[in-house]
């Protein structure tokens, strides 16, 4: 029996969240499905939650955010908000999101940095680019402004001081290798997120 989840309001915890379309169907092979699910990702967060790293997959998304408000309301708003406008936009009358989510409440730095790679690494495995900085869908990509990693969660290597200044180091996995400049890109702090041009 899985353990009660913890109210988000009373703990300020990050999360990593992930959603399945339904039946693992391809919808966010589309722009405009890909568009508008960004337009919802927008439209909450802030309110209801900061956005620090996602992805989106063709059949599902991965997301790393800490909830203002209980985390089932966070998920209902981003995949109801999405049906309810793929109807109202898109036309959409088929269902889109399998029922639920699977969460996993982040524990450390090192758990973040984990979940991290997962999701940048992500569409590598999955053959839809060569490196993460590649996939328009994710915040690897140059040009988003996401929101700051939580002050308890940030790598050793940012928070030890040398000379005065942090220090960056890339990430590194057993396959691939994300660029130094991505890693000190998605390190920063970023007050707003909008799509890249």
């Amino acid at each position: 029996m899985k353990p009660a989840r913890e109210h988000a309001t009373n703990n300020a915890q990050t999360y990593f969240v992930t959603s399945d379309t339904w039946e693992r169907r391809a919808l966010f092979n589309v722009e405009s499905w890909e568009r508008l699910l960004f337009k919802i990702l927008l439209s909450h967060r802030g309110d209801a939650y900061l956005l620090h790293e996602f992805v989106l997959m063709p059949d599902h998304f991965h997301l790393l955010i800490t909830p203002s408000i209980a985390l089932e309301r966070v998920v209902q708003l981003i995949k109801g908000g999405f049906s309810f406008q793929a109807k109202e936009e898109l036309g959409s009358k088929m269902e889109i999101w399998q029922r639920g989510f699977a969460d996993h409440r982040i524990r450390n730095a090192e758990d973040y940095e984990k979940h991290l790679h997962y999701i940048h690494l992500n569409p590598v495995k999955k053959y839809l680019c060569a490196s993460p900085a590649e996939y328009r869908y994710s915040s690897a990509y140059p040009g988003w402004k996401l929101d700051p990693v939580p002050q308890g969660l940030k790598p050793t290597e940012i928070l030890r001081p040398t000379d005065g200044t942090a220090k960056a180091v890339p990430f590194q996995s057993n396959d691939d290798r994300v660029e130094e400049a991505d890693y000190q890109r998605n390190a920063s702090h970023h007050a707003h997120m909008c799509p890249p041009e």
